[in-house]
């Protein structure tokens, strides 16, 4: 991340509610908001109701974005291609949730081929806790007893924002997406947030939306 301009600093003891608007954030960097603050359950989940969530480097304290177009997928939309089909049918996959949350966390941490993460230690130990509350969860994806790739991310009524993901072996975090998808049909979550749009995100379903739309949709969904 580049040299960051001013911007407002939050105190751990401001709570959630000190966050600015999410349409106040920065273009360049796109979607910066704010400093600070702490990665306390309220602050987390204040943040996500808001369409704002943390991301940050080693070195760097915490903050908080929320970009301009949003990467989503839309359960009913999605359609896996076909080599995902095939992954899914001929290599012995199976999809699990919440068996194994910290080996999901620490897998999504470990898979970044530079050295670096933005999962550090206090954004897992931040999750786990998330998930001990019941917020946070896990789609894992397992082959002859082993895990081999999943997702996870946060849900809050009709919403799921997903955090990071993982493969080991191929099509792996693919085949988490997929179940993600299939809970989400069954479950009643009507958007998956993926945060910023890449072009892998959109070989795999992703559509952008302006800010504003997202968090239009955010509103309906969290209060489901």
């Amino acid at each position: 991340m580049s040299a960051l301009p001013p911007l407002r600093w939050l105190e751990a003891g401001d709570g959630p509610a000190a966050l600015p608007d999410a349409a106040s954030a920065l273009g360049e960097p796109n979607g910066l908001l704010a400093i600070g603050g702490a990665l306390s359950p309220d602050w987390l989940l204040g943040a996500y109701r808001r369409g704002i969530f943390p991301w940050f480097s080693h070195g760097q304290p915490i903050l908080w974005w929320s970009p301009d177009p949003r990467a989503v997928i839309d359960p009913a939309r999605f359609r896996p291609s076909r080599s995902l089909r095939q992954s899914i049918r001929n290599r012995g996959y199976e999809t699990r949730i919440d068996t194994a949350f910290e080996a999901v966390v620490t897998g999504c941490a470990a898979s970044r081929t530079d050295g670096g993460t933005w999962i550090l230690p206090s954004m897992q130990r931040a999750y786990l806790q998330l998930h001990r509350l019941g917020h946070a969860h896990s789609v894992e994806t397992w082959a002859a007893g082993r895990l081999v790739g999943g997702l996870y991310g946060v849900r809050l009524g009709g919403m799921f924002f997903g955090e990071s993901m993982y493969s080991a072996e191929r099509d792996a975090s693919k085949v988490a997406l997929a179940g993600l998808v299939a809970e989400a049909r069954a479950t009643g979550i009507g958007l998956i947030d993926c945060q910023l749009p890449t072009p892998h995100l959109t070989s795999l379903g992703a559509l952008s939306l302006p800010r504003s739309e997202f968090l239009r949709r955010l509103a309906a969904l969290v209060g489901a």
